[in-house]
């Protein structure tokens, strides 16, 4: 190992600490606009690298590091931790200066990983985060004797309003100077050196921190409601419910003024451009691929805004206890919830967060069932076929009727990913699911700022997303659509005689049987590539067939399809692993082919099956 940087040298600084702790939050206050986010060599965990520069004029490189609880490393997440803390991560040097960030009103189990962490011989500073809520609470800790016990400085922040950044900044910056190689010689810790640090933290904790004289009483009291195995359940299902009824109900004056927005730019370009491939390239690939997919951000985004509201408040790990025993039942682990809430907005970085789970069973199984989590790709294929097709009114004068079909979907999905759990579970896995322990955060309001950065990052990538992929694929499909032309005296529309035509002819013999017409197989060939783009694909086929306005893709789809074609086309998107990034991930993830061949064979199967039983019993009842 080599000695520390000179003082002007660039100091290389990582944030260890729990799940929780507001680590992330704490880095994006340090390093601001100045990160990136890769993964590391070799592994599919996520890197964050981020730069700030000290009062002397250094530059500090900084690592924002997966949360763990100890050293000794049980997953993915905190192998790559402890290997970055260890140096031993080919291509990494280890860090000069270790920040331990700690959640400054729960400190028992990250003073224990503080003295895992001084065994290594590193360099440590513990910053104490949400100072103000400890303060708040009444706790009272002795910094300066917390920082004696343990031997090393200790500081507060407040990474949320930037608060004591600079005191931090220079401990991290006299830490390096004083860093001393790290102990090559480094052993794991077993079960009783971690219950010896245990043992110990313990004793620092009540020797330096003073409880408050007048408890907290109202963490007790609202956790006695939101954590009760009953009432609790339903407060989740109603939270979810609210959820869906907002997704229709808030986003509806936005996703007015979108379509308007098209539907002039459409006017527009024909009042412009003559009548001609141009014209149609424009209004028919671009207006009505992008413009019927763009239509549904203001959706996504109040779904993301409750995710947000809500993992910030610190409901989400409550979210997390209550479902455990459900989620045991079916085979999953009790940390399951969070990749698979996290599926909602995406299912890759749902799969990707499984990385906390310990077992590779656990892991395994709850990767195999992300996908079936209702993401937010499915948003504008489910809300277009539900506004065509299901009137927009209400139950007892407040229930959306269009919400209420929008919760049933989610609830599909959710009790079909426990029952394949199930299923899978018994046939490849009997074993035990393993006990679930997690600490539940301090409850506290939501920063503003953060929520705000938050929602227009996932806007970001959205627009990327409808700027590329969905773009790319509405022109592939307006080309395929278009080209060859009918030839002279057709009578047909000249889609019929196009490549995507005969295509979608040739293909409609498979399909028949579930209600899908030769129009819906075009679709769900690029829909492969993402799920929104079967609707920007169904907007440029129905606008070059000449039977829609391509800013009215609703009103062509009610006149053209059967009550019972659209629920069964609402059946095999509840199921269908229309999403190539998502094998992809899954193949990354697990190292292996037949990973990813299992899910998109069991998929595909459970999505057929659901569309022709829909389609056939809708269509004996509904006359």
């Amino acid at each position: 190992m080599t000695a520390a940087n000179p003082p002007t040298g660039i100091i290389r600084a990582a944030l260890v600490g729990n799940p929780n702790c507001g680590k992330t939050a704490l880095f994006n206050a340090l390093t601001g606009a100045r990160q990136k986010v890769a993964n590391y060599a070799g592994v599919t965990v996520e890197r964050k690298e981020g730069h700030f520069t000290t009062a002397d004029g250094r530059t500090v490189t900084l690592l924002d590091l997966p949360g763990t609880y100890s050293l000794r490393a049980r997953s993915p997440d905190e192998a790559v931790t402890r290997d970055t803390v260890l140096g031993r991560l080919a291509g990494e040097h280890r860090p000069d200066v270790i920040v331990a960030v700690a959640d400054a009103t729960n400190l028992r189990l990250v003073l224990r990983l503080v003295l895992e962490l001084k065994q290594t011989g590193a360099a440590v500073v513990l910053a104490l985060n949400m100072f103000d809520i400890a303060t708040r609470q009444g706790l009272r800790i002795d910094i300066a004797g917390l920082s004696k016990a343990l031997g090393i400085p200790v500081t507060t922040t407040v990474a949320t309003r930037k608060r004591g950044l600079d005191d931090l900044i220079a401990e991290v910056a006299s830490a390096a100077v004083a860093s001393v190689p790290i102990e090559s010689r480094w052993r794991e810790p077993d079960t009783t050196q971690i219950r010896a640090f245990h043992h110990r933290a313990e004793k620092i904790v009540k020797t330096y921190v003073r409880p408050p004289a007048r408890p907290d009483t109202w963490t007790a009291r609202i956790d006695g409601v939101l954590l009760h195995p009953v009432g609790g359940l339903l407060i989740l299902l109603s939270l979810l419910f609210v959820m869906f009824q907002a997704v229709f109900s808030w986003s509806a004056p936005a996703m007015g003024t979108i379509e308007s927005g098209f539907s002039l730019l459409e006017q527009g370009v024909v009042a412009v451009i003559p009548e001609g491939l141009l014209r149609s390239l424009i209004t028919d690939g671009v207006i009505a691929g992008v413009g019927g997919v763009l239509v549904f951000l203001p959706q996504i985004l109040v779904l993301f805004l409750f995710i947000l509201l809500l993992e910030d408040f610190g409901y989400m790990a409550r979210a997390a206890f209550l479902m455990d025993r459900i989620m045991g039942g079916a085979g999953l682990h009790g940390r399951a919830f969070i990749p698979l809430l996290s599926s909602f907005a995406c299912a890759i970085p749902g799969i990707m967060s499984t990385r906390v789970i310990d077992s590779k069973h656990d892991r395994l199984a709850t990767i195999m069932v992300a996908p079936l989590m209702t993401c937010s790709a499915r948003i504008p294929v489910y809300t277009l076929i539900i506004a065509a097709f299901i009137p927009n009114r209400h139950i007892n004068g407040w229930i959306s009727l269009q919400g209420l079909v929008m919760f049933g979907l989610y609830a599909a999905g959710i009790i079909s990913a426990l029952a394949v759990s199930f299923v899978l579970r018994k046939i490849f896995w009997r074993s035990a699911v393993e006990p679930f322990i997690m600490e539940l955060p301090t409850y506290k309001a939501p920063e503003i700022g953060n929520i705000a950065r938050n929602l227009w990052q996932r806007a970001e990538i959205f627009l990327r997303r409808a700027g590329g992929i969905i773009l790319t694929m509405s022109l592939l499909i307006w080309v395929l659509s278009t080209f060859p032309g009918p030839p002279t005296g057709a009578l047909d529309p000249a889609i019929n005689y196009s490549i995507a035509g005969r295509l979608g002819h040739l293909l409609e013999p498979l399909f028949r049987p579930i209600g899908f017409s030769w129009q819906m197989v075009v679709a769900l060939i690029p829909g492969m590539a993402a799920r929104e783009v079967a609707v920007a694909a169904l907007g440029t086929v129905y606008a070059i067939g000449g039977e829609a306005d391509p800013t009215a893709l609703g009103s062509a789809l009610a006149h053209q399809w059967s009550l019972a074609t659209a629920l069964s086309f609402l059946a095999w998107y509840v199921f269908a692993p229309q999403c190539a990034s998502t094998l992809a991930v899954v193949k990354r993830e697990t190292n292996s082919w037949v990973w990813p061949s299992v899910m998109f064979a069991y998929m595909i199967t459970l999505a057929y099956v659901a569309a022709f039983i829909v389609f056939h019993l809708a269509s004996a009842w509904i006359r």
